[in-house]
């Protein structure tokens, strides 16, 4: 029953994260080789090299006629230079090509003139302006040179990346292989996704939302199922996680009820593996911070948003070293709040608000909330803002920084 009193202490976010670190030592996953087709979003594990100079040539950056540029100085409107226009592999002085984007510039040839600005007649054309050495044509190797990094180590790989190493005749890539992330919702009174639940009785959510929030960092999760409140089940399935994945994430069981089961139960697997449990936030004030097997285990609040900001403030950072990424946070921006919110001393305060820009200046809506089970503060927001622990609310109009996690909207 001393459970029942509830929380004795509370440990800081930075303090939690920096004694769950300290013990758990991650480290980057090991590699795969992916051909390209297969890399979109996942992380490269090394610096990626060019095997040969972008262009591997000089070519043609507009349709037009390639020429030497020496041979058009001083040409204008009064004084227009004239070319004879040839069909051969190069150039020679007062000679013109006709040439196509992409074509390979003609030996001889130190520019091109774009069409719109000659005038054919016959086999000559008619240039009125001059051009430097250089202009309208890529040099070889202007893009990359043979060997130079194209792609940095822990980048996340967009559709511009891939298409850089394409260009530059790359056909696959080392990238970090995808976590394994282990999903297991408890309590009586939760029932699968498809049921028809009775009275009382809660679908799981957290199992489909924390899956998603996983594949958006580029881990693979994987459902444990729903465990009763039952010790020996818990513990049954936790040993069936640590078998398979690389990090296991729990919700529900872990605040200080009788049928919070799952603190107790990682203890009895192994003591002293629990790193922390109760920290100073809202929502997921009941969060633990566990490592079995030299596992973490992140063991979250069964409130979903509750969930949602266990999985953003430590799952979140804790798959991004399993992957290796680099300087990859929530984009943040600084706007004002359209009213007064309150704050809890003691502990950081999680407030979702929804961004949008009204006459040219950001503003930040307090999403208006009853508990951290509420599903729409987060689906109404745009993002977050964190009131520090030292303070027991933010004034109307004040400047505050805001993580965003989609969109903004504009108003007039």
């Amino acid at each position: 029953m001393a459970r029942l009193r509830g929380f004795q202490k509370l440990t800081s976010i930075d303090k939690s994260w920096e004694k769950f670190l300290a013990r758990l030592q991650p480290q980057r996953l090991d590699t795969v080789s992916l051909p390209l087709q297969e890399i979109h979003g996942r992380v490269t594990a090394n610096h990626v090299r060019v095997e040969r100079d972008l262009p591997s040539f000089n070519r043609s950056a507009v349709d037009g006629y390639a020429l030497r540029a020496q041979d058009i100085d001083g040409a204008s409107q009064l004084h227009p230079k004239i070319l004879r226009l040839v069909k051969k592999s190069y150039v020679k002085e007062g000679e013109t090509i006709e040439i196509w984007t992409g074509n390979a510039l003609p030996k001889g040839a130190n520019a091109v003139v774009m069409l719109e600005h000659v005038r054919k007649t016959g086999r000559e054309i008619e240039i009125s302006k001059p051009l430097t050495p250089g202009a309208n044509f890529s040099k070889q190797g202007e893009d990359l040179k043979k060997k130079e990094i194209a792609v940095k180590a822990g980048t996340r790989l967009k559709p511009h990346h891939i298409g850089l190493l394409a260009a530059s005749g790359l056909r696959r890539v080392e990238v970090v292989r995808k976590p394994e992330v282990a999903i297991l919702a408890t309590g009586n009174e939760v029932v699968a996704l498809g049921s028809d639940p009775e009275p009382n009785k809660i679908i799981d959510a957290n199992t489909i939302m924390l899956s998603g929030m996983c594949s958006e960092l580029g881990a693979e999760a994987f459902s444990l199922g729903i465990s009763r409140d039952s010790e020996k089940e818990i513990e049954s399935k936790i040993k069936e996680g640590l078998k398979k994945a690389d990090l296991i994430i729990t919700t529900g069981g872990t605040s200080v009820g009788l049928h919070d089961l799952i603190p107790e139960v990682i203890k009895n697997i192994a003591p002293h593996s629990i790193i922390v449990h109760g920290i100073a936030m809202r929502p997921g004030m009941p969060t633990a911070l566990a490592i079995l097997e030299k596992k973490p285990v992140i063991i979250c609040s069964g409130n979903p948003v509750a969930a949602l900001i266990g999985f953003e403030v430590f799952a979140r950072p804790l798959i991004q070293k399993m992957l290796g990424v680099k300087n990859e946070e929530r984009h943040r921006l600084r706007a004002r709040l359209t009213r007064r919110v309150a704050g809890v001393l003691g502990r950081a305060v999680f407030l979702r608000v929804k961004v949008h820009v009204k006459e040219g200046e950001l503003w930040a809506e307090p999403i208006r909330a009853k508990g951290s089970g509420i599903f729409t503060t987060v689906t109404r927001a745009n993002g977050y803002v964190i009131i520090p622990t030292d303070r027991e609310g933010l004034g109307e109009k004040e400047w505050v920084e805001v993580h965003l996690f989609d969109y903004i909207q504009w108003r007039r």
